[in-house]
């Protein structure tokens, strides 16, 4: 298969450290006169059914910034044979479902779903990323990417993480939804000023709906019902005045739909876990469950 890609660096300058040193690489396919770039740690060993998960940075953000954070899940990339890509969005933004949003990817339309698609199939090619098992972990304004991937191309993804993030208010809705049932876990803080956990408007981006209501949203599809199974995740911070609520919809053969409630959250990771590490932990339930 050939890609009409261009190369920006052979490899960046730019070293990226976890346990051991990893070559970060950086490609572009050209869409529709624009390159859209993406960073990857270069895997020591191409081995089959590889797992390929896209990490999104928030609004204003880039790919390369956005590794930073992804340390320890960077590190067990050899062991669990992972594919970690860092997409840069256009012009630092996505092109995601709110029909409000003043970005420039969103007014002009930006064609995200064929960037993605060119991405899992550069991925497949090239390092044997089993395509069954594609996932993607975003944050804020990447929260709002990863629902709209989610809605709108379901079928390539095993599983999506959305953190800090609620899917828009129906009033402020653009993306076609297939309605497809996904797993989909959710990060939340009930303090966040800036993605109200209770729904409501995100400054000059419009409005969206609450949390609850995303993840009822998502559990709907598959078909839950009734109350989901509650568990408290251990403080492994006491001093941050924060602690973690679990809610879970799951039945086997279905897909699994989880709500992590940071009480106190803000728009911020919580210290209590790692966001990273918990999401590949909830993306390998669902390769298993199979």
């Amino acid at each position: 298969m050939k890609f009409e890609s261009k190369t920006l660096f052979t490899f960046l300058a730019l070293v990226f450290s976890v346990s051991t040193q990893s070559q970060v690489l950086s490609d572009s396919f050209l869409i529709d006169g624009n390159y859209r770039t993406f960073h990857f740690n270069k895997p020591n060993n191409i081995i089959s059914n590889k797992n390929l998960i896209f990490v999104l940075h928030g609004s204003g953000g880039n790919g390369i910034k956005s590794m930073k954070g992804t340390t320890k899940l960077m590190a067990l990339s050899e062991s669990e044979n992972l594919l970690l890509v860092f997409p840069d969005g256009y012009e630092k933004n996505w092109n995601e479902c709110r029909k409000n949003a003043p970005a420039a990817a969103n007014v002009e339309n930006i064609d995200e779903n064929t960037f993605f698609t060119k991405m899992i199939a550069y991925c497949v090619d090239k390092f044997k990323v089993n395509p069954s098992r594609v996932f993607v972990v975003g944050t804020s304004g990447g929260g709002h990417m990863a629902y709209k991937l989610a809605f709108t191309m379901p079928e390539k993804f095993k599983a999506i993480t959305a953190i800090v993030a609620n899917i828009p208010d129906t009033s402020n809705m653009d993306c076609i939804e297939k309605r497809n049932p996904i797993p989909v876990m959710i990060i939340n803080g009930t303090s966040d000023t800036t993605n109200p956990y209770y729904g409501g408007k995100v400054k000059n981006k419009g409005l969206v709906r609450s949390t609850d209501q995303t993840f009822r949203y998502w559990a709907s599809l598959v078909g839950y019902s009734g109350e989901p199974t509650m568990e408290s995740l251990p403080d492994t911070d006491p001093t941050d005045g924060k602690t973690i609520e679990k809610y879970t919809y799951k039945e086997k053969m279905k897909p699994e739909i989880v709500l992590l409630k940071v009480i106190n959250g803000q728009h911020n990771n919580p210290k209590d876990i790692d966001v990273f590490l918990e999401s590949w932990s909830f993306f390998k339930r669902q390769i298993e469950s199979k």
